[in-house]
């Protein structure tokens, strides 16, 4: 099972957002899709409760029940604070790490000293796992990004994507659904944004 670790210790910064669409991505793809939900407010899991069975499966993981499968995908919502000694033990147990950043001066400076956390680990360091950074409710060209891009260019990551503030991932989560399951002409703008992250992922 390939993991996916969904990660920023800033609270707001759009994990839940970020991982429930990854998650639809992937399980409209045709792949067995996991999904971990290891934050407090367990918004994950509520947005799951409500997925109409009809659409394409993603199931809650639980170690101890049936969907603790060993092929397809576990997708990780993390929960804020992650640091220290329980980051560097998840890094070890995940193929990929994708870091959603909010545009404001005060979550690109928080979210450097994470990802200055993230380039000594050792997992991180000999290759093991694979780090890029999400500009969520973002665009391009704007000073935020031209921020996060001078940051990253220090660090030598990549940035995804800019996924743009749109109200189509809010009327998405209210049925339980991503963009992935709504009609390509009610969220073709947001799809483009995505393509490169697609690419990244499974690659």
């Amino acid at each position: 099972m390939k993991t996916l670790l969904i990660a920023n210790p800033k609270g707001g910064s759009g994990k839940s957002t970020l991982a429930t669409n990854i998650a639809g991505y992937l399980a409209a793809s045709g792949q067995p899709v996991r999904l971990l939900d290891m934050d407090k407010q367990q918004s994950a899991s509520t947005w799951l409760a409500l997925r109409p069975h009809e659409l394409p499966p993603i199931w809650l993981y639980a170690s101890e029940s049936g969907t603790a499968g060993r092929d397809g995908w576990l997708v990780i919502d993390s929960p804020a604070g992650l640091h220290g000694k329980t980051l560097e033990r998840a890094l070890k147990l995940v193929d990929q790490v994708v870091v959603p950043i909010a545009p404001s001066l005060f979550d690109i400076n928080a979210s450097r000293e994470f990802l200055d956390a993230l380039q000594v680990e050792k997992a991180v360091r000999k290759g093991k796992t694979f780090v890029g950074v999400v500009g969520m409710r973002m665009a391009p060209r704007t000073r935020a990004a031209a921020a996060l891009e001078q940051m990253l260019t220090e660090l030598d990551m990549p940035i995804l994507a800019y996924l743009r503030e749109a109200q189509v991932y809010v009327n998405a989560a209210f049925e339980g659904k991503t963009l992935f399951d709504l009609p390509p002409y009610l969220a073709q703008r947001e799809l483009e944004q995505w393509a490169y992250l697609l690419e990244w992922l499974d690659a």
